[in-house]
């Protein structure tokens, strides 16, 4: 079984990745390493709009007993600065 570690990091001009912080693992360790770049934010939204949309994770949630909030919850929320 494998376990999952994030950590960010930079690819420079040689095409090297440099980790922002040390991995929490002790080594020398074979690892696998998937590399995730950003696109464009809109496309990345809808990336995981997707993927909420179809993971089975989130069934439960379309369950009509988990709606317990409607528009008239809470007051309007209005970011200033």
């Amino acid at each position: 079984m494998a376990r999952a570690i994030e950590v960010g990091g930079t690819i420079d001009e040689q095409r090297e990745l440099h980790l922002d912080e040390p991995l929490p693992v002790s080594g020398p360790s074979r690892v696998r390493v998937i590399i995730l770049v950003p696109e464009e934010a809109q496309g990345e939204e809808l990336e995981w709009l997707r993927a909420a949309a179809t993971n089975q994770a989130f069934e439960p949630l379309k369950d009509p007993r988990e709606d317990i909030y409607s528009l008239s919850d809470g007051k309007p929320f209005r970011a200033e600065g």
